[in-house]
């Protein structure tokens, strides 16, 4: 067994394909919403240029500015996978660039949330890879590690196990454990229907403020 501080354990197994089509349209803020709107990345931001980001998490737990741990975790990923990495919110140093994207794009992998700072944007935007990050610096990582991978993360603000479904979109990024799927799937689609209902009154001039709840002035 490895010492804590250094584990590495293997991937949950990949999120069935069933609950990633049941998601694959449902917008971030409305999962959000029916997770009680305490759930889900505050500070992260898209650096792709648009598209959408769903999979299974495969997390990382990395010293701030070191990116060792990253670069065992692409012996494991999977097509379909996302590497979520807790860097602490760090941004002095970089922990992906072009070429972990152009690897971890051939394998198939989903995206990146990283929690720390990301370089090479450009690469990103062209390659319309789905990375979501606190923010860039062109400074490189270093690489000595310690590093933990498929452990409980922190994530801005976010708890994420490994093995969690994680969707996001240009609003941000929410992750939940898959088996509340079927729950949240229901409570998102009564949400959805609400919404689609109110944008058709407001087109024809009819919604008032019971929609939110507010009662009309007597």
């Amino acid at each position: 067994m490895s010492p804590i501080g250094h584990r590495i354990n293997p991937s949950a197994p990949p999120v069935p394909a069933a609950i990633l089509d049941d998601f694959r349209d449902a917008a971030v803020a409305v999962i959000s919403d029916n997770m009680n709107r305490l759930h889900g990345s505050k500070s992260l931001r898209p650096y792709h240029r648009s598209g959408r980001l769903i999979g299974t998490a495969v997390t990382v737990k990395t010293r701030p500015g070191d990116n060792q741990t990253l670069h065992k975790a692409y012996e494991i990923l999977r097509a379909g996978d996302v590497l979520v990495v807790d860097g602490s919110g760090d941004l002095a140093q970089a922990l992906v660039g072009e070429i972990m994207m152009s690897r971890a794009k051939a394998i198939g992998v989903a995206g990146f949330v990283i929690d720390g700072a990301i370089r090479d944007v450009d690469a990103f935007v062209k390659a319309d890879f789905p990375c979501y990050a606190r923010g860039v610096t062109h400074r490189g990582p270093y690489k000595s590690g310690p590093g933990e991978i498929n452990v409980p993360v922190s994530v801005d603000g976010m708890v994420v196990m490994p093995g969690d479904v994680v969707i996001g979109d240009a609003d941000g990024v929410v992750t939940f454990d898959r088996a509340d799927a079927a729950e949240l799937l229901a409570l998102v689609r009564k949400q959805e229907a609400r919404e689609a209902d109110a944008l058709k009154a407001i087109a024809e001039g009819r919604l008032d403020n019971a929609y939110i709840g507010v009662a009309k002035a007597p």
